[in-house]
């Protein structure tokens, strides 16, 4: 079975329905069927007017964040297309195919 990364960058203070963009993201890809995801912050990052963001001691809002999402083809297609219906703007990059290998099999590969 194909499998796709989907990554998408946000910054913390961006919200949708009162919730931070990247939380949201990582729900709505969840409830969409993705098969994994993780929410991750960066200390500094730029945008695409090259603007710099970064983490302050006191001040969190600006931190860059970046979703990664793990999904098949289908899933894929289909949290792209949802996305694309809500009243949010968001850049998102969909990463190289791959083959998604059970435990037995990846097991077997490595010679357990």
């Amino acid at each position: 079975m194909k499998g796709f990364q989907i990554t998408f960058f946000a910054e913390q203070e961006h919200r949708h329905d009162h919730t931070p963009m990247g939380d949201w993201l990582l729900q709505f890809a969840k409830d969409n069927g993705a098969l994994g995801g993780s929410l991750m912050g960066a200390a500094t990052g730029f945008g695409s007017a090259g603007k710099m963001h970064s983490t302050h001691f006191f001040e969190l809002a600006q931190q860059p964040v970046a979703v990664t999402v793990s999904a098949t083809e289908e899933v894929a297609e289909r949290l792209l297309a949802a996305i694309a219906l809500e009243p949010v703007t968001v850049f998102y990059i969909p990463g190289a195919n791959g083959l998604r290998a059970d435990r037995q099999s990846n097991a077997a590969r490595v010679g357990r």
